[in-house]
């Protein structure tokens, strides 16, 4: 397990020697459950219980690749035209997801996060987001990973408003879960949804609402097998349980399987099946990604958080596996 004792005096490496490209790497014990952290961007590299792998990971060099174990602030998913209006000043930021003209997943997932605590069952990560011409806003992000021998990986990101003005805000996670060695397609899900957010097929932004009726392709209130069904799409008014928890489980044939559960913070929902041109990428895990707000909100201000200054804003989801 890697220990930073002196946060502000990490060590480097020596003249000639390669640095990790992802930072720092954390390794966290509990019971049959074991997760790998990198400095940058705060990733979950990996999540096993009794050496399974419940996460597609990253390659070993070089950047995180599509967002796979991300946290994503301080907005989910896309804006369209990476422009938007906070308080009638029209921002715009770097369009990150230039084929679709959009500005994606946020400005923290490739920036360095620093130790704040650790142990050998949890972890305090954090960094400061300075103000930019594409968000102009101050925020501390604050990332704490928990591990339990029984309850597995429990996440919470905290946001604080360090700025003089008030912020917009959201946040999400971006795990693609994997609920055994079989194909996807033949992965079971079920999640209660009301309603599916429509997309436009080419730049995946919405266009409006629909109710997810019993028995339709988005209906997953009883489990079902994926099979070859494409899923790029928000949801929300979603079923809780009695700890007022929204619960996503993936299952295998084999009776193996991955759960993803998030509090109320998080009203939206986004599952992807994690469609790629590439064969080697193409449909390895599905991304469960529970939103504080849905695609495009720093355009249309549905949920999107305001954090006036000294505030903070704390959402938290749990990743256990069988």
């Amino acid at each position: 397990m890697n220990h930073a004792t002196d946060t502000m005096g990490l060590e480097l490496p020596a003249a000639g020697g390669a640095a990790r490209d992802r930072g720092e790497l954390f390794t966290l014990d509990a019971g049959a459950y074991q997760a790998e952290i990198s400095s940058v961007g705060a990733t979950l590299e990996s999540l096993t219980v009794g050496g399974r792998d419940l996460l597609v990971r990253n390659p070993e060099t070089g950047p995180m690749q599509f967002h796979r174990g991300a946290i994503v602030a301080p907005w989910p998913n896309r804006i369209g035209d990476g422009t938007y209006t906070w308080d009638g000043q029209e921002i715009r930021t770097a369009l990150t997801e230039p084929e679709r003209g959009n500005a994606l997943h946020g400005l923290v997932s490739f920036q360095a996060f620093t130790p704040a605590a650790l142990s050998e069952d949890e972890l305090v990560l954090r960094t400061e987001l300075f103000p930019s011409t594409g968000y102009p806003f101050h925020l501390l992000l604050t990332v704490h990973y928990a591990l339990d021998p029984q309850e597995g990986l429990s996440t919470t990101v905290t946001a604080r408003n360090l700025g003089a003005q008030d912020a917009p805000y959201g946040t999400c996670p971006h795990p693609y879960l994997v609920a055994g060695t079989e194909p996807l397609d033949t992965w079971s899900l079920q999640v209660t949804a009301g309603t599916v957010l429509l997309v436009s097929e080419d730049r995946l932004l919405p266009t409006g609402t629909a109710e997810v009726a019993p028995g339709s392709e988005f209906d997953f209130r009883a489990a079902r097998t994926l099979g070859p069904l494409f899923l790029d799409h928000a949801f929300t008014d979603l079923g809780r349980d009695g700890q007022d928890r929204v619960v996503v489980t993936v299952s295998a044939p084999g009776g193996t399987g991955v759960e993803l559960s998030a509090g109320p913070e998080c009203p939206w929902l986004q599952l992807h099946t994690g469609d790629r041109p590439e064969p080697e990428n193409n449909r390895l895990g599905l991304a469960v990604e529970p939103m504080t707000c849905p695609p495009d909100a720093f355009r249309t201000g549905t949920d999107v958080v305001r954090l006036v200054p000294g505030a903070e804003h704390a959402a938290s989801w749990t990743l256990r596996g069988w």
